[in-house]
């Protein structure tokens, strides 16, 4: 089984800012780039921080309303200081959480729903940019076609890994979908066959039709 990695879905044109960068030029970054988000890096082009449009908003948010319509929100004092920043470096959320190339789209996708991010700056092994990988990107592995998830069932997982003969098993996929039927050798293989189902690349669910010939 192939998992796809974050350096085959990441983006390597990656637009930076350098700790010095001041607000305005960061809102124009963004803008410009059609971006929600730019790593922060050294001058050894290595992430330090990211800021997003979170980040900056809280400027804004932390204003007086004119009208008196909404109250001024009640800020931690991290974030106060984030509102009165001017500068990359004060107004970044750091350190920068990153990813490596080689990692998978699942290992990717939970450092990101544990770290609460919605990107990670991807790095080399001297920890330099070498580009981001966002939720999006992520969400690419799911466009996948329907026969190559079938394919990769039938001939990777079924045949190869688990020596299970294809003609037993028909394997079904419709809009990432999977449906198996048929009948396998034992009752135990039935929940492995299923969870392995499950992690293949752009498969969404899987229902599992399977008889077994023997009971262990």
């Amino acid at each position: 089984m192939h998992h796809r990695t974050v350096e085959e879905l990441m983006t390597r044109d990656v637009v930076r800012a350098r700790p010095d960068t001041p607000f305005k030029d960061l809102v124009r970054l963004l803008e410009e780039n059609d971006v929600t988000a730019v790593p922060v890096v050294d001058e050894l082009d290595r992430p330090v921080g990211v800021v997003s449009e979170a980040d900056l908003l809280r400027k804004s948010a932390d204003q007086a309303d004119p009208s008196g319509r909404t109250p001024i929100p009640r800020l931690e004092a991290w974030e106060r200081a984030k509102a009165e920043g001017a500068r990359a470096e004060e107004l970044m959320s750091a350190p920068a959480v990153c990813a490596r190339p080689e990692w998978t789209v699942v290992e990717a996708a939970r450092l990101m729903e544990v770290q609460h991010v919605k990107r990670l700056p991807v790095v080399d092994e001297a920890d330099r940019l070498l580009g981001i990988v966002s939720r999006g990107d992520l969400l690419r592995v799911f466009l996948r076609r329907d026969e190559a998830i079938r394919e990769e069932i039938t001939g990777d997982l079924l045949r190869r890994t688990l020596a299970v003969d294809p003609r037993d098993v028909t394997v079904d996929v419709h809009d990432g979908r999977v449906t198996l039927t048929g009948t396998v050798e034992y009752r135990s293989l039935i929940p492995v066959i299923e969870q392995l189902c499950r992690g293949v690349d752009g498969v969404v669910s899987v229902a599992g039709h399977l008889d077994h010939r023997t009971d262990e």
